[in-house]
């Protein structure tokens, strides 16, 4: 006999919301869209239109994906290692990651190819905006001495990367039981063509840079006499 699919009703007669996640990005858990994302859509928008001048929003820049990386070089030869690097990398992303092994052999660190050295992940659409809230609204300012964060960090395609020193920033890390300290790399990949639209994107959405340093396009870049 096939299985009712039908969800179930509550008290009140009515299906209970479920979480979603739409292409464009517009998460929605329990019928609620992401608090950035509705920023991105009000706020940032139309304020890279008139930064720009974009002609239509398919222009305007975004963020495509967050990836997330940390290294455990010292797992080569404690494995016990990855595997705390690992709970503590899904604990903060809520996402299952992928384990990073060692391309090639580096006799002076005793290390072999294809060792496990490390784990990363990579979020998009819902777990890309709720996390990119909670590293800008909570972790970063809980970091020690925090001024805000470097605006050379850019490769010159739009994409931007940061590093965190250490993991107990994010709240969901028990400091109580960590046993060892340790950092991650997080990079940003957008849709903007130049590293100028990138920083605006960031600046605009609440990353909080230390200072306005001159980005050179092939428009603002000076030329030879």
């Amino acid at each position: 006999m096939a299985k009712d699919k039908t969800p179930k009703k509550n008290k009140k007669g009515e299906a209970p919301a479920e979480a979603t996640s739409k292409r464009d990005g517009s998460v929605v858990e329990k019928g609620i869209p992401a608090r950035l994302f509705e920023r991105y859509r009000k706020e940032v928008v139309p304020a890279m239109m008139k930064r720009f001048n974009y002609t239509n929003v398919m222009q305007v820049p975004k963020i495509d994906k967050i990836s997330l990386n940390m290294g455990v070089g010292d797992a080569a030869l404690d494995p016990k290692l990855l595997d705390i690097a690992v709970r503590e990398l899904e604990t903060i992303t809520g996402q299952k990651v992928a384990i990073t092994k060692s391309k090639k052999a580096i006799s002076n660190f005793k290390l072999r190819e294809n060792v496990p050295i490390g784990c990363r992940v990579t979020l998009r659409r819902a777990h890309m905006y709720e996390f990119l809230d909670r590293l800008i609204s909570v972790a970063l300012p809980r970091v020690r001495d925090f001024r805000g964060v470097s605006d050379k960090s850019f490769d010159g395609r739009g994409n931007y990367t940061l590093g965190v020193k250490e993991q107990i920033v994010f709240t969901e890390i028990d400091v109580d039981k960590v046993t060892r300290i340790t950092g991650l790399d997080i990079t940003l990949v957008t849709t903007a063509k130049s590293d100028l639209e990138a920083y605006e994107l960031l600046k605009l959405l609440g990353m909080p840079f230390v200072k306005r340093q001159e980005i050179l396009t092939e428009e603002t870049a000076p030329t030879a006499n």
